[in-house]
């Protein structure tokens, strides 16, 4: 009797739960066959089967990835974010997936990572003291933390572990598309909505205090530029002159100017497809861009041959782009020349766009201008400034409506009544 591995494979009789291998009439293959998925009850058991063949319907194949989390994240940061991210924000990412995830979720097997754990992990993360976890407290001189029996309770924030949450998802996506695993289990995981961060923007006579301190300084127009159209940091430092219509007074804002750690100062796309924009200049910052050329111009005499130009707008004496840790320590020194209380450069932006809404502008206007992606993103960023703006404006609705003496002796100061400007700050 001929053994069954002697009998050529097109004949050979398979056993029970050996499954079926099959070429299909367009070339290519197929299998099929028995997967164990064992259930408590028989409902429980009928449950899975019934979803493994809806999925099959919808033409999700089975997941057979076997590799961990730790695994998949690795690949993913080295062969997919790399591509698609800025090398900072994939420093960034690295950085999360190395201090946060491996170690608490990379043990786990990708196909077995459930909604349940990452809801449970980041719970967890929420409670821990970080000195004591990622080994701060050991490192130090002298312990202050847990090895000195004293838990300091240095805890993430909110928009941390919203920022952890949203990379995993990241991840998982990508793990979705390539068919690793059926589902994004971290997309069930619901978060706490962190508040927006504060900031405290320059009040009208602040913002005019630190432009008369500002005469003079050989950036005088940046930081004129920077209060009367909100472009960020890196917007400013990219601005070439080939980009600036000072006759017709508009901006092309197309790029912008960051330090990555390979590449030293590089010139970049702007943030974002919505970040790249056409803005209309004030008189007056066309005006000190203009001086601000004639100066650059004796800049370039002075150096002579040490001079590097590339075409950028704002530069050092010797013409070579600045450095954007440069310029907040000129702004820091800056505002205490002014007697200002310490803000970040980035509050300059959000001091045009408060500003602005007092001053009654549309936000759409103001979206544009900033070039956020969606107007949601203006309206989350400055809720508290239209709050403020709606108690003035029912204030103002309040004292309208009140008896006509309380509007008498409300108007018993001026000939006029009071106008809905008076009341803006």
């Amino acid at each position: 009797m001929t053994a069954p591995r002697d009998t050529p494979a097109s004949r050979r009789v398979r056993a029970n739960g050996d499954g079926t291998v099959y070429q299909r009439k367009d070339g290519r293959w197929e299998a099929a066959g028995y997967v164990l998925a064992p259930g408590t009850t028989r409902k429980d058991t009928l449950t899975k089967l019934t979803e493994k063949i809806a999925a099959s319907n919808r033409g999700l194949p089975v997941s057979c990835g076997q590799g961990s989390v730790a695994a998949y994240l690795t690949y993913w940061l080295e062969n997919v974010a790399a591509y698609q991210l800025r090398e900072n924000t994939h420093t960034r990412y690295a950085a999360c997936v190395d201090r946060y995830l491996i170690p608490g979720l990379g043990k786990k097997k990708l196909t077995k990572l459930t909604a349940k754990d990452v809801h449970t992990w980041l719970n967890q993360l929420r409670a821990t003291c970080q000195c004591c976890s990622r080994g701060i407290d050991a490192r130090r001189d002298e312990p202050r933390c847990c090895t000195a029996g004293q838990c300091c309770h240095k805890v993430l924030s909110p928009l941390t572990l919203t920022y952890i949450h949203s990379v995993l998802k990241s991840a998982l996506e990508h793990a979705v598309r390539e068919e690793e695993i059926p589902r994004n289990v971290a997309r069930n995981v619901r978060t706490d909505t962190p508040r927006p961060r504060r900031f405290e923007p320059l009040t009208t006579d602040e913002a005019r205090r630190l432009l008369t301190t500002a005469q003079g300084h050989r950036l005088h127009a940046l930081f004129e530029l920077a209060l009367h159209t909100g472009l960020r940091k890196g917007e400013l430092l990219g601005l070439h002159w080939e980009d600036l219509d000072l006759n017709v007074g508009t901006a092309a804002i197309r790029r912008t100017l960051q330090r990555t750690s390979a590449g030293g100062l590089t010139t970049l796309p702007t943030k974002t497809r919505a970040s790249e924009r056409r803005i209309a200049l004030p008189t007056r910052c066309a005006e000190s861009l203009q001086l601000h050329h004639e100066q650059q111009q004796r800049e370039s005499g002075a150096a002579g041959s040490a001079w590097q130009h590339k075409g950028h707008v704002f530069t050092t004496a010797q013409g070579r782009p600045i450095d954007p840790t440069n310029l907040t320590r000129t702004f820091t020194t800056l505002l205490r020349k002014a007697g200002l209380r310490r803000i970040r450069f980035h509050d300059l932006r959000h001091s045009t766009a408060t500003l602005l809404l007092e001053q009654g502008v549309e936000l759409v206007v103001i979206k544009e201008l900033l070039g956020h992606a969606h107007i949601g993103v203006t309206v989350t960023v400055y809720a508290h400034v239209r709050l403020r703006l709606q108690c003035d404006a029912i204030d103002l609705l309040g004292r309208a409506l009140g008896s006509p003496e309380t509007i008498e002796t409300a108007n018993s100061d001026g000939d006029e009544p009071p106008s809905c400007a008076a009341f803006v700050r």
